[in-house]
């Protein structure tokens, strides 16, 4: 991986969600990127990705702890968790209204989903189906009778209007820099309307993993955020909300997915790949660190 000389350290980041035991995919990334801070002299920080009050339990963040350990991992304290910030995340949806680019949207997946299928708006590059529109142009006096008639609502990115607001008259390409093991620095050019009109606060918690993500790289000066190939159509997403909301880029590198038997990406409800069940069965951390096929890194 290419590392772009700056006047300050590089900062990496490992940001995973309490919703489960890790297991090796997420060895391997959080291994990949204290590897990378310390060969390029940077520094290394973890981050808990909790707004899912759902799934989140206070119990997997102490296995979290535990598990990176084990693995010889060290980080920076204190460790930020995405549940202190809430009222960051707000206050960002905040200046997006201001710009005319949030919406409420009442429809549940039920309606979205029928619509959707209707209207043959086709689907995401995570293979959900496209958000039709249904509430993207309600009147003002409709949207407020429907809050104050209790209703849930979603906010929702207009990104046909995101994406004039970014690229302005002149239609300036929007890409961002990834770095590889096979190649140098590329530009990378994303097209955010693949998306459609992305949700940007949920009905449960006032912002989704977009604009978290985007907002704590920022506030905690990202400079690589190294990660999944599973989450590289996402960042054309997030180099969307980082443009609009002012933000500097952070260089990019996706690195490949560790996989079952059966060429799937691991799941934390896969249980055989936790990161607990192959210590307890006598697991090394040189064991996984082989199996990974990352002995180069250390």
């Amino acid at each position: 991986m290419t590392i772009r000389r700056a006047q300050s350290p590089p900062v990496f980041r490992f940001a995973p969600s309490p919703n489960g035991f890790l297991h090796l995919g997420h060895a391997a990334s959080a291994l990949i990127n204290q590897a990378l801070a310390r060969r390029h002299g940077g520094r290394f920080l973890l981050r808990i990705e909790d707004i899912d009050r759902g799934r989140s339990r206070e119990a997997f963040v102490d296995a979290i702890y535990e598990d990176l350990a084990w693995l010889g991992l060290g980080w920076e304290e204190p460790v930020l968790k995405q549940s202190d910030r809430i009222d960051a995340y707000v206050s960002a949806a905040g200046r997006l209204s201001e710009l005319g680019l949030l919406y409420p949207c009442f429809a549940s997946r039920a309606e979205i989903n029928s619509a959707a299928m209707r209207m043959q708006s086709g689907l995401d590059p995570d293979g959900a189906v496209i958000y039709p529109g249904l509430h993207r142009d309600l009147p003002v006096d409709v949207i407020g009778q429907r809050i104050m008639a209790g209703e849930p609502f979603a906010m929702r990115l207009n990104m046909e209007r995101a994406v004039r607001e970014v690229r302005g008259e002149a239609g300036a390409e929007l890409s961002y820099l990834e770095t590889g093991q096979q190649h140098g620095a590329r530009l990378v050019s994303v097209d955010p309307m693949r998306w459609g009109d992305v949700v940007l606060q949920r009905k449960d918690v006032p912002t989704s993993y977009h604009l978290a993500v985007v907002i704590d790289d920022a506030h905690q000066r990202i400079t690589h955020v190294v990660r999944g190939q599973d989450l590289q159509p996402a960042t054309a997403i997030h180099r969307m909300l980082q443009q609009l909301l002012g933000f500097a880029a952070p260089v990019y590198h996706h690195h490949r997915l560790v996989r079952d038997v059966l060429g799937r990406k691991l799941s934390k409800s896969d249980a055989a790949t936790s990161l607990r069940s192959l210590r307890e069965a006598g697991w090394s951390p040189g064991d996984v660190i082989e199996k990974l096929g990352l002995e180069g890194l250390q």
